[in-house]
């Protein structure tokens, strides 16, 4: 088994070259390829990347389905692993998803904490354990072996926000999915540019109108309206 690790980037200069060597390292034989996907980023993310021992794509789609899709396509590891730059899954991650495919799981995540020792960031942190819809999302990374991935049609590239959401709520009622009880780490930028309450109330709203059938591009234009980048 290998796995093929998928990292959709936009700007990530800052994050993506320690990123990618440390998967490089940690994933040791199991890790098949490190596949950075690029949606035109205007600093020196793609350099960075390289050099770091990545393969580069490019997409002309700046929307994480297309580039994760763009990703799994090129992809030659029997499992694919998506992983966020701003996200770092535990030195044991491929020896993790190894174990959890020999266990018989298609597919699965981590929970996740903050870089951040604020107490309401660690409520966010609880929840994640749990198999319900609205306690999921990319921050927890996800694999799934891409025959799988494949015959499901991969990400729907509609939804140009909360692509995940639509993918698992399309593939859980098929196959369970494999919450490992260990800690994948998340930047805190977000919450620390925008307040908790502020990202809180976004992403109920965003969810809310979601499942509500809200057109993506309105809701990935609400998004964006509601937080700093």
């Amino acid at each position: 088994m290998h796995i093929s690790i998928i990292i959709p980037v936009l700007n990530e200069a800052g994050r993506i070259g320690p990123l990618v060597r440390y998967l490089l390292e940690q994933g040791a034989a199991l890790v098949r390829e490190v596949i950075v996907v690029d949606a035109g980023s205007s600093d020196n993310t793609v350099q960075i990347a390289r050099e770091a021992g990545a393969a580069l794509l490019h997409c002309p789609t700046s929307s994480r389905a297309a580039q994760m899709n763009t990703g799994a396509s090129a992809a030659a590891g029997d499992v694919l692993y998506f992983i966020h730059a701003d996200t770092l899954p535990p030195p044991s991650f491929a020896d993790d998803i190894a174990e959890s495919i020999r266990q018989g799981y298609i597919m699965g995540c981590y929970r996740y904490k903050f870089d951040s020792p604020r107490f309401l960031l660690k409520i966010n942190a609880y929840f994640n354990r749990f198999q319900w819809l609205w306690c999921q999302g990319g921050d927890k990374t996800f694999f799934i072996r891409k025959e799988v991935f494949r015959q499901m049609g991969g990400y729907d590239e509609r939804h140009v926000i909360m692509e995940e959401y639509d993918f698992l709520r399309r593939a859980m009622p098929l196959y369970r999915l494999r919450i490992i009880p260990k800690y994948a780490i998340v930047s805190a930028r977000k919450y620390e540019r925008n307040g908790w309450v502020r990202v809180q109330l976004t992403n109920i709203v965003t969810f809310n109108l979601w499942r509500l059938g809200v057109a993506p591009s309105y809701l990935k234009r609400l998004y964006k309206s509601m937080l700093k980048s």
